[in-house]
């Protein structure tokens, strides 16, 4: 089954979890490398929650691209957006 094929709500549930999963790892690579709790790099975990925003991101784009959409779930997905972009532009500027 395509993405494309599941419900608005489907997709914004999804865009939050990978978002939120993404934002997760991102914050756990962040503290390790200034508190050296685990003596190992944290680049590759750093890349895949960055990796993740996007994902959830680009959920959220396809969301709002829809048509016929409510405005509950049009102003969900523009929240969604923000949240990720500005989370997303975080990180990268921390990197």
């Amino acid at each position: 089954m395509k993405w494309t094929d599941h419900s608005d709500k489907t997709l914004l549930q999804r865009s939050f979890l990978f978002g939120i999963t993404g934002i997760v790892l991102c914050i756990l690579s962040l503290l390790n490398t200034y508190f050296q709790v685990l003596a190992a790099p944290m680049g590759p975990m750093n890349g895949v929650g960055m990796a993740l925003q996007l994902v959830g991101l680009s959920l959220a784009v396809l969301v709002i691209r829809k048509r016929k959409l409510t405005s509950e779930i049009k102003e969900k997905a523009k929240k969604m957006i923000l949240v990720l972009a500005v989370g997303l532009l975080f990180f990268i500027l921390t990197l």
